[in-house]
């Protein structure tokens, strides 16, 4: 048995929504400003000298020198 009965369309335009209150709108106009600002001073870092080989230590928690690995 099918059913050919039409389905309704979607809405091609986004559904209606409740208004924000003046602290929802201030708080997303703070985080959008955030977003702009860590956007702005986002630069690239120096590339460390003489620095360790492999994954960052203090993030895995141990030191290689000279072959010997050391934890801390």
């Amino acid at each position: 048995m099918t059913d050919d009965a039409p389905r309704p369309a979607m809405a091609a335009s986004a559904p209606e929504r409740k208004p924000l209150s003046p602290a929802a709108r201030r708080a997303l106009a703070e985080a959008e400003a955030r977003r702009l600002a860590a956007e702005a001073s986002a630069t690239l870092a120096p590339k460390e000298l003489q620095g360790p080989k492999g994954p960052e230590p203090t993030r895995y928690g141990d030191w290689e020198s000279k072959g010997i690995a050391s934890d801390f």
